[in-house]
Formats: structure tokens, C-alpha cells, sequence
């Protein structure tokens, strides 16, 4: 177990493989994006040397496989097996566009992966395409079709856009729980970097969300009396297999219960999505530092964990945008 000075246990590992993507969703990076030289980036065998760290010696066990887009990682099904195949057999997730899922999913769930997110702002096909830039609406519901066909427990993330997704796609979204046992999750825009202005002036509530669902199809039941699942709030549709999820950051913040910490796919911690300190793990690891040494780093970052974020002071992350820290 490891505690930081407000006694949350941190256990929780998003792993960002790739600050590469396929897409070129408007609210996550700019069409000419820049990536990082390859050789700038966490190396496999650099990756096998500290997973081992959080999950033997700091008691992390869950790991979420995040991007950019992870699926873009050569050697994937691998590394999700040896995620897998670490002490106490930690649960193994991926958030994905789920374009390259219909080849992918069965080997991934093979290799011991067991949820997948997938994103997916409309149902729209133009639009779709039109929030994406590059983006085909066929290849993501065929990564659907075959994650639910792998045995993966799947829940759908739509990043809701003022103006553009908060209305019928909204409620054709949220519609797919009546026929499918599904988490659909509607998430506030978070801001960052240079498109943070674009984030924050088309940020939707979760209230104003509840109210549109509620008006075009039945209001929604809230479960477990609100508490959250992860960093979801959820209601269920009455008769619907599935839930809905809403996980807002940016109106409804959740840091007290906050478990995560974020690897770079450049090697830093980050320990608040919304903050930009980070440790460098990569350049220590690249000198020769012992498994002791990075135990220690690690254990102190963390220590060190901010409350939250600080979006109500207007203190916005600006050294990255959201695909280069993997969400």
C-alpha cells in the first residue's frame, strides 16, 4: 500500500504507451500535432523493469493501458500479458478509439485483458467523422461488436461538446443501455494546453445532461446513492441493461477519493491530470538507478500527490495536451 500525506491509498496506474493516434479529435489535439521522437519514449524493456516496482513493491493493482491511442504500441498483446502475468494478477483495462479492435480484441482478452473503454462522442456518422477529422463510425461499432464478442466488460466514453453532441446524440448514446449491458459515461471537457480555451467555454454539466436525457427518452435513476464507481456517478434508465456513467471533473470534482497516478509515455509520473509537476522516471532508469532508488522517487512523488486540481483559480495545465499525459 502506498498512502500519500492525505491518506489516500494511490493503486492505480494509467499507462500511456504511445502519444501517437490515429484520429485527430478536435478537443484533444491540433490536426499537424508534433509527436516525440520514438527513442524519446519508454522503451519495452524499460516499461517491464518498472511495472514490476508499483505492482510488487508499491501495491498498485490496477493498470489502465491509455494513449494517444495504445493499440498504435507495437508489441501490445505482449505487454498486456505481462501486466497480467504480475504478482496478485492486477486488472488489466484500455481506454482506445477502438478502430483497430475488431483485429485486436480477441487477442487482447486472450492475453488477460479484462474492460475496455472505448470512445465514442456521437452515433452520427458525419458528425462522428467531423469530430475526429479521420475518424469512420463502422470501424468503432465493428471494436464494439468484437470486444463484447472477446468476453471484455465495455463501457463507452463520449467527451460531450456544447453545440455540437449535447443534444440528440446525447440521447441516441444513451439509449444504446436499453439493448446493451454497457456503461455509457458522458465526461466534462477538461482543459489544456493551447486548446483549453476551445475546452473550458464548451464544457456541458452533468445536471444539464440529466435534464436532456430526462426530457427526450425517462429521467434517469440515481444508483448507489451517488457513490461514485471510479470517477463515475451513475444512473440507470429504468428497464435498461446497462448504466449511465457521468464523470465530471471540471463541475463535480472527485479528488478526495482520487487513487490514480499517471505514467507518461516519455517516462514522467504525473500525479493530478490537472497539474503539470511531474517526476522524471525515465532519465534515472536510462543512468542505471537501482530498483531501490526508483522505489524510493516514486514513493516520495506520491507522497506529494496534490488535493485536486485547481480549474476554480483558473490554474490550467498548459505543457501538455491530454494525448501526450493518456487521460
Amino acid at each position: 500500500m502506498t498512502l500519500d500525506r492525505f491518506g489516500r491509498n494511490i493503486n492505480y496506474l494509467r499507462i500511456s504507451l504511445t502519444d501517437r493516434c490515429n484520429l485527430r479529435c478536435v478537443y484533444c489535439m491540433p490536426v499537424n500535432m508534433t509527436f516525440r521522437p520514438r527513442a524519446e519514449l519508454l522503451q519495452d524493456a524499460e516499461l517491464y523493469q518498472l511495472l514490476p516496482i508499483f505492482a510488487k513493491l508499491l501495491g498498485f493493482n490496477k493498470f489502465r493501458l491509455t494513449g494517444g491511442e495504445p493499440t498504435l504500441r507495437e508489441n501490445i498483446v505482449e505487454i498486456v500479458r505481462f501486466i497480467a502475468d504480475l504478482p496478485d494478477a492486477p486488472e488489466v483495462a484500455m481506454t482506445t478509439n477502438g478502430v483497430l479492435l475488431g483485429q485486436l480484441a480477441a487477442p487482447l482478452a486472450a492475453a488477460g485483458l479484462r474492460r475496455v473503454n472505448i470512445s465514442i462522442d456521437t452515433l452520427n456518422p458525419e458528425k462522428f467523422q467531423q469530430i475526429t477529422r479521420w475518424g469512420k463510425l463502422d470501424d468503432v461499432w465493428r471494436g464494439m461488436q468484437a470486444a463484447a464478442d472477446a468476453g471484455l466488460r465495455v463501457k463507452l466514453n463520449a467527451v460531450v461538446v456544447r453545440g455540437f453532441n449535447d443534444q440528440q446524440d446525447v440521447v441516441d448514446l444513451a439509449r444504446l443501455t436499453y439493448e446493451f449491458p454497457w456503461q455509457v459515461r458522458f465526461i466534462e471537457m477538461m482543459p489544456f494546453g493551447e486548446v483549453s480555451d476551445f475546452q473550458q467555454q464548451n464544457t456541458v454539466s452533468e445536471d444539464e445532461l440529466l435534464g436532456v436525457i430526462g426530457q427526450h427518452l425517462q429521467p434517469p435513476d440515481l444508483l448507489n446513492q451517488g457513490e461514485l464507481d471510479g470517477e463515475a456517478r451513475l444512473y440507470q434508465l429504468p428497464g435498461a441493461l446497462g448504466t449511465l456513467g457521468f464523470i465530471s471533473s471540471v463541475t463535480k470534482p472527485f479528488c478526495a477519493g482520487c487513487n490514480r497516478a499517471r505514467l507518461t509515455a516519455d517516462g514522467r509520473l504525473r500525479l493530478c491530470l490537472l497539474r503539470e509537476k511531474e517526476l522524471d522516471l525515465l532519465t534515472p532508469l536510462r543512468r542505471g538507478a537501482s530498483v531501490d532508488d526508483l522505489k524510493a522517487l516514486i514513493e516520495k512523488s506520491i507522497w506529494w500527490k496534490p488535493w485536486g486540481h485547481g480549474l476554480a483559480d483558473q490554474d490550467v495545465p498548459m505543457n501538455r495536451v491530454m494525448s501526450e499525459i493518456g487521460g
